[in-house]
């Protein structure tokens, strides 16, 4: 998934979940500013604050890393 696809992803289940930001972040841990950088697409979160997020919203966070140069 790409970062935008994540940004709206969780936008998206926030929304759904009918949460506001300023409860998603009382109840991650995250900054109010942070969230709202992060939702309009400015932020640059650490893997630990968006899996703050996604636990809030009933979101599962996982990492696939890719060896692009080919080698083993």
């Amino acid at each position: 998934m790409h970062y935008t696809e994540l940004i709206k992803t969780i936008k998206d289940r926030r929304e759904a979940l009918q949460v506001t930001q300023e409860t998603v972040a009382e109840l991650s841990g995250v900054g109010l500013r942070t969230l709202k950088q992060f939702e309009s697409g400015k932020g640059n979160p650490t893997l630990l604050t968006l899996q703050k997020i996604a636990d809030v919203l009933g979101l599962e966070l996982t990492l696939t890393v890719k060896n692009l140069s080919g080698n083993k």
